[in-house]
């Protein structure tokens, strides 16, 4: 990150495919993935997987990623443990699985939040549902810190449907439009659907919050303070042509700021829409150690995670094998641990 001489720009970094993160969130990934048509069994044609590292295929190349899948792309089955994640999806599907014996899919503004707890396997696979036109994804996972007093609570998961999440739309001035999609926290007097029981994101001190704003070309936007005393705030300028915060020199997209939380903002876009993220959150303080999946507070609680996965599988892994998905004909869906269905309305 580099430090900024003038306020209200704390420091700004360049974003890559993960985005670095200030306590309580641990890092985010952006995935923007142009699948072509769905050909065998929901994954592309067998002879553009040719030349590809199956398996571990981060190449983008084509456009496209087969990431850890070998049919169809995505994240087979893997364990977590001590955080949560956040997964906001723009275009396209995802086909979940857990050890919970949950699964669901969602995309198209939905997003997933998942407490990992005490400990979790879960799959989250991109079907390719379309089998005459291109299949684009594109999604967002926050991974967002849990207190070590929740660390080994038992994990959760619940959706967020497109539906239920608010969309504010400001018009300025000079008739230029601003979109926020509020996917977590509060905005004014807009509130995000609730999380789940035991996150940070849960408690009202924390002061949470997740923003996606879409700012045409010349609008301008205000973004007002966060309310609560030691919150932290990062801009992250995604997509678009350049954006400027309060009196700052404008930042280009492909860029994330820090800025200060305790300001009210004006955020200005260039010649062109910018699209962006916000989160904030205040700080849960406590020391990291993060290996691969798991997320705990020393050394020795990661050392135990391994022990314990190894031993129990965290609750074994129900489905018939490591990448299940729901087929072509399905449409968005959830089902819980409990059994209880549950689709967007």
């Amino acid at each position: 990150m580099t430090p900024e001489t003038a306020t209200p720009v704390l420091q700004t970094f360049p974003l890559g495919a993960q985005w670095p993160t200030i306590d309580p969130f641990l890092f985010v990934a952006h995935h923007d993935d142009h699948y072509p048509a769905g050909e065998v069994d929901l994954g592309p044609d067998p002879a553009q997987l040719r030349g590809r590292n199956i398996g571990s295929d981060f190449s983008q190349r084509d456009g496209w990623s087969m990431y850890h899948g070998s049919r169809v792309p995505g994240f087979p089955q893997h364990p977590h443990r001590g955080f949560e994640t956040i997964t906001h999806v723009r275009h396209g599907y995802i086909d979940h699985a857990d050890s919970m014996g949950a699964t669901a899919r969602f995309g198209h503004g939905d997003t997933q939040w998942m407490t990992a707890g005490g400990g979790v396997q879960h799959c989250e696979m991109f079907p390719l549902v379309n089998d005459d036109a291109d299949n684009p994804l594109e999604l967002f996972q926050i991974w967002l810190n849990l207190p070590a007093v929740d660390k080994m609570v038992e994990p959760y998961f619940t959706m967020l449907w497109n539906e239920q999440t608010p969309q504010i739309r400001h018009i300025d001035d000079n008739g230029t439009a601003t979109e926020v999609t509020v996917i977590a926290g509060s905005l004014g007097d807009t509130n995000a659907p609730t999380p789940p029981p035991n996150s940070w994101a849960a408690r009202a001190e924390a002061d949470v919050a997740v923003w996606h704003i879409r700012i045409d070309a010349g609008g301008t936007w205000p973004m007002p303070k966060a309310s609560g005393d030691g919150t932290i705030r990062v801009l992250y300028a995604f997509e678009g042509s350049s954006l400027q915060i309060g009196d700052s020199e404008p930042i280009a997209a492909g860029t994330g700021a820090a800025v200060q939380a305790d300001l009210p903002l004006v955020l200005r876009a260039g010649d062109g829409p910018i699209e962006l993220m916000v989160l904030q959150g205040r700080p849960i303080g406590e020391p990291v150690a993060q290996h691969g999946p798991f997320v705990m507070n020393t050394r020795d609680e990661l050392v135990q995670a391994f022990e314990d996965y190894q031993a129990t599988q965290f609750g074994g892994w129900p489905w018939d094998g490591p990448d299940p998905d729901h087929g072509s004909e399905s449409g968005r869906f959830a089902i819980h641990a409990d059994g209880r269905r549950e689709e967007p309305n």
